[in-house]
């Protein structure tokens, strides 16, 4: 099984959102689109912006609170530039 890191990206926010999930990408997008409470409820327009594949749980979360740690939207934006 894999496991994800994910950012989002709220075009009506100019805003991020930073994850890590075991479900498909897909069906994790789905759920944040879904009617909900949180953060990502506040619009409707999350897109994928970066994802990066683990094999464990661990090591999805550990890059999530790495790349939160940074507080740095350079270094986000160029996360999507280093993948190509």
């Amino acid at each position: 099984m894999n496991f994800y890191t994910y950012i989002l990206y709220s075009e009506t926010l100019d805003k991020f959102y930073i994850g890590h999930t075991g479900d498909s990408l897909e069906e994790r997008i789905r759920k944040h689109l879904s009617d909900h409470k949180g953060f990502t409820a506040r619009t409707k327009d999350w897109k994928l912006f970066h994802s990066e594949t683990y094999p464990s749980k661990a090591l999805a979360y550990r890059r999530e609170l790495e790349i939160k740690k940074k507080k740095s939207r350079k270094y986000i934006l160029g996360l999507k530039h280093s993948i190509g």
